[in-house]
């Protein structure tokens, strides 16, 4: 299995929200953090840290970055990957 989609099954193995926040961009184009926090019960202060830890570790990304608000964020293939990897 290669480096990154262990750290990255790790990374959400530690961590329900981080797991929660990967899994709800799942099957989605995009969210903004409201979205997400809305979709999973989680404090936007939550959703931002963790949001910030998935896309340091490749995990997720943002679209548009520049933007101080409404930033918008996707899961990658190796975010899809570690989904898969989970098995839940």
């Amino acid at each position: 299995m290669e480096k990154q989609l262990i750290k990255g099954i790790s990374l959400i193995k530690n961590s329900g929200y981080r797991k929660k926040i990967l899994y709800s961009l799942n099957g989605v184009n995009y969210l903004t953090p409201s979205e997400i926090s809305d979709k999973t019960k989680i404090r936007l202060n939550h959703v931002s840290n963790s949001l910030k830890d998935l896309k340091d570790n490749k995990l997720i990304i943002c679209l548009n970055e520049q933007d101080k608000r409404g930033r918008l964020y996707k899961i990658t293939e190796i975010g899809k990957n570690v989904i898969k990897e989970n098995g839940d």
